[in-house]
């Protein structure tokens, strides 16, 4: 991992929240509302925009752990901030604090874990799996 990464270094997404990202099971919505499961997808995308600039070549940001509360609805055409900053640096895992943001009003909040590997290492665990 290129040198930089930091403790409070942070990165955010904005978005729309659109039908595809309403909870639904087995393409079913069951409400018109941004499903827990696409606040987990983005807030794992701001913890990976946080480590992309300091990535090797060689290496990759695996996920390890997301724990995440989800605290407000929030309505299709809301606008939200998703954002993740560096709250923890342990040799090759990389911790973010996680927020989901409409307006002042955080509707979501939590900790994503990657874990900083080689491409090799993640295509054997790759490898492996389709053998089994």
């Amino acid at each position: 991992m290129k040198q930089g990464l930091n403790k409070g270094a942070a990165a955010s997404i904005q978005l729309t929240v659109g039908h595809e990202m309403f909870a639904q099971f087995g393409g079913e919505v069951v409400h018109p509302l941004f499903s827990t499961a696409s606040m987990v997808y983005y807030m794992e995308w701001a913890s990976r925009k946080v480590i992309l600039p300091f990535l090797e070549e060689d290496e990759e940001g695996m996920g390890t752990g997301v724990s995440i509360r989800h605290l407000a609805p929030a309505a299709e055409g809301s606008l939200l901030n998703i954002a993740a900053e560096v709250i923890r640096l342990e040799r090759n895992l990389i911790c973010t604090s996680v927020k989901a943001l409409h307006g002042n009003e955080v509707i979501g909040e939590g900790e994503v874990t990657q874990a900083i590997l080689p491409r090799s290492r993640i295509k054997r665990f790759s490898e492996k799996i389709q053998l089994d």
